[in-house]
């Protein structure tokens, strides 16, 4: 790392950026294909019922009885649930390259993303990402979610940095820019090379 360069700390989404969104509306679609459900109305009680989930206000059970099972189906709780972990795929070089980072520039990484608990903890655990994220400011465990203002300050607080040392790495523009009021240098995440080269501008370079 060149003198000019101060950055200690990446902020990082992890769905979008590290591994695929774990149930987003591809993901929803394919459920109603494989479950034989009426996606326009799976959709709907997703969309009511979703945020809150997310925000650690309601289990994945709670969740799956509003919006699947509130009637009678012919496939089980399980059966819908591990379709559900199964959507979750590492993203292309993105796992590998920021495990790069950090060994090469001793970073610090904290994920700040809207997760749900029971996704999130099967995400972390499956994709091994405990062995080299620092910290999880996770909706569904500090009860903010993005683009809440207050979940960036918690980030900052946890990760005891001033926003000038720190890169967010986020695949939602917006969220980004929200990150850019508070001081913190973003990089709207669209695939591995854009980011690569982003990041090496910014003096961290492989």
């Amino acid at each position: 790392m060149s003198e000019k360069t101060i950055i200690s700390t990446l902020f990082l989404d992890i769905g979008g950026v590290l591994l695929t969104n774990g149930w987003d509306r591809q993901a929803r679609h394919g459920a109603a294909e494989t479950f034989d459900l009426d996606y326009n109305e799976l959709n709907e009680r997703h969309h009511l019922t979703f945020d809150t989930y997310e925000l650690g206000k309601l289990s994945m059970d709670e969740y799956l009885s509003r919006v699947v099972f509130y009637k009678e189906r012919t496939f089980t709780r399980a059966e819908f649930l591990e379709f559900i972990f199964k959507q979750s795929k590492e993203l292309p070089d993105m796992i590998e390259y920021i495990r790069n980072l950090k060994d090469q520039y001793n970073l610090k990484l904290v994920a700040v993303s809207n997760e749900g608990r029971e996704l999130n903890d099967y995400r972390i655990k499956t994709f091994h990402l405990n062995e080299f994220i620092d910290a999880f400011v996770s909706s569904s465990y500090v009860h903010f979610r993005k683009p809440d203002e207050d979940i960036y300050k918690m980030a900052l607080d946890i990760a005891q940095v001033t926003p000038e040392k720190v890169v967010y790495l986020d695949d939602r523009k917006m969220f980004v820019q929200i990150a850019n009021t508070f001081g913190i240098r973003g990089i709207h995440h669209k695939n591995y090379e854009s980011t690569r080269n982003a990041l090496c501008q910014l003096g961290l370079k492989i």
